[in-house]
């Protein structure tokens, strides 16, 4: 039981750095505006459970085709999600990996 606890919090701990380590990255990261084609979208559902009770949340990403042709996917809200259209040509914003938007054209 002691090592399982110990497992716990080593990786606990280490999610956590991994997550403070990204936020970093982000803030230093410029803000840009590209030109970009919506071309997937994927809700993702998470399975969790606990003693006798067993819920789900979900995570919603969007995968958009810059000018170059490099691909990036960015998690977001679903109230943005659900106004993006597979297909949509805009201007995307973002920050490392946080999305700030998308402008259509």
């Amino acid at each position: 039981m002691e090592l399982f606890v110990i497992l716990f919090f080593i990786l606990f701990f280490a999610i956590l750095a991994k997550n403070i380590a990204q936020f970093f990255k982000n803030e230093n990261s410029p803000r840009l505006t590209v030109p970009a084609v919506i071309v997937d979208k994927q809700r993702r559902t998470h399975h969790h459970h606990s003693g006798k009770h067993h819920h789900h949340t979900h995570s919603y990403h969007v995968t958009f085709q810059v000018e170059s042709g490099d691909r990036m996917e960015l998690k977001m809200l679903r109230s943005e999600y659900d106004m993006l259209i597979v297909g949509d040509r805009g201007r995307v914003s973002f920050q490392g990996t946080r999305y700030l938007g998308f402008e259509r054209t």
